[in-house]
């Protein structure tokens, strides 16, 4: 491998993660964002879940593009998106079935959710294999980053605890508890984000070898 192959896939998984990172970013799937974000475990397991999905939908469908009509490219996306979040459901489910009652449904609609949908179209349809695993692998990693971020906010000050372990003797704010409070915790820690990107990165991301 080259050395300008190895600065460009670094340059996507730095811009999964910083530059386009799903929801602090570019504002995609906010849903489970706010919805399963309560505790830190459930987050970082809805993270890993759609990492998963999101790393093999990029392999698969840039093995197949080529056999795919362009007609029914976008239904095809969905069937093997379906088929890779299938595998993680089932999964969550044998082996993490206490917190799997609880963020189940939001696993299944990782179907329906538009950055994995986007990337396909718009990267690893039109990529080769390395290419587009390294375009999921960033995507997977921002959105479990932020995942991660929101729901350690949220447990933090909402619980005190972290990970189901009180670690905080000062009264919660239980306002971060509450659903409403999911919105809070995105609100900041995206303007968070921005600040660090206009703070760092001139206000233009991290990205520019991420295409």
């Amino acid at each position: 491998m080259s050395a300008a192959q190895k600065v460009s896939y670094f340059g996507l998984i730095r811009n999964g993660i910083f530059g386009e990172n799903p929801v602090f970013r570019v504002a995609l799937s906010l849903c489970p964002a706010v919805a399963v974000t309560n505790t830190l475990k459930s987050g970082l397991l809805m993270g890993v879940a759609v990492f998963f999905v999101q790393v093999m939908a990029n392999i698969s469908i840039s093995i197949v593009r080529k056999l795919i009509h362009a007609r029914i490219r976008l239904p095809a996306y969905i069937l093997i998106i379906g088929t890779w979040v299938t595998v993680a459901n089932l999964l969550l489910a044998a082996y993490e079935w206490p917190i799997y009652k609880e963020i189940g449904l939001y696993v299944e609609l990782i179907v329906a959710f538009a950055i994995i949908l986007s990337r396909a179209e718009l990267f690893a349809s039109k990529n080769e294999v390395v290419p587009s695993f390294f375009d999921g692998l960033g995507m997977g990693l921002g959105f479990m980053f932020a995942l991660g971020a929101i729901s350690f906010v949220r447990e933090l000050l909402g619980n005190g605890a972290l990970l189901g372990y009180h670690v905080v003797n000062t009264h919660p704010v239980l306002l971060f508890a509450l659903p409403m409070g999911g919105f809070f915790a995105v609100g900041l820690l995206m303007g968070f984000f921005n600040w660090i990107d206009i703070r760092f990165f001139g206000g233009h991301g991290a990205s520019g070898a991420g295409h």
